[in-house]
């Protein structure tokens, strides 16, 4: 069980910190929720406590493991399929682990392709909300501003990355 004053993350949503804990009545039963400030965006989350292991939530990693998350961001692109459904499928499924080195994976890919050829609305909401639980998390560990975190990544994105990369063989799709 977690605290008041802890750094979470909730898969979906982003990292934040647990504000309170209320109890409330829902469809007639009383349960204990964590009130979870985000750390990127004005919003306020209610989790139940009960259904919190089940939904992925954890702690922040520490500063030493965004070491890795930075290798990610600056790592070669994935290969994902062509079909944009079977690709949007693929990503949702690496950003519902909660898992932040497959949610930077995620947000390199599409940021890259999206520098390449447009996004279609879908993947532009999805790479919005992954930016946003990957940075939201960088911004507690590290305790910069949303807009220094969010520089540092696209400048790892695309630090080792040009266009040019995209030859038929390393074709991202």
């Amino acid at each position: 069980m977690f605290k008041i004053g802890d750094k979470i993350l909730y898969p979906m949503h982003g990292a934040g910190i647990i504000e309170r804990i209320d109890q409330i009545e829902a469809l007639g039963e009383m349960q204990d929720y964590y009130v979870l400030k985000l750390a990127v965006g004005n919003l306020d989350v209610m989790v139940p406590i009960s259904s919190s292991e089940e939904v992925g939530i954890r702690h922040i990693v520490s500063e030493e493991f965004l070491k890795k998350v930075y290798g990610v961001l600056s790592g070669e692109s994935s290969k994902m399929p062509k079909n944009w459904n079977r690709r949007y499928r693929e990503n949702m499924d690496l950003l519902k682990t909660g898992d932040i080195l497959n949610t930077a994976q995620v947000v390199r890919n599409l940021l890259r392709v999206d520098r390449v050829k447009k996004l279609s609305t879908g993947e532009k909401k999805m790479l919005k909300n992954a930016r946003q639980i990957l940075e939201s998390e960088i911004v507690l560990v590290e305790g910069k501003t949303p807009d220094e975190v969010r520089d540092k990544v696209e400048a790892e994105i695309m630090a080792l990355w040009h266009d040019e990369e995209l030859t038929e063989e390393k074709q991202i799709y």
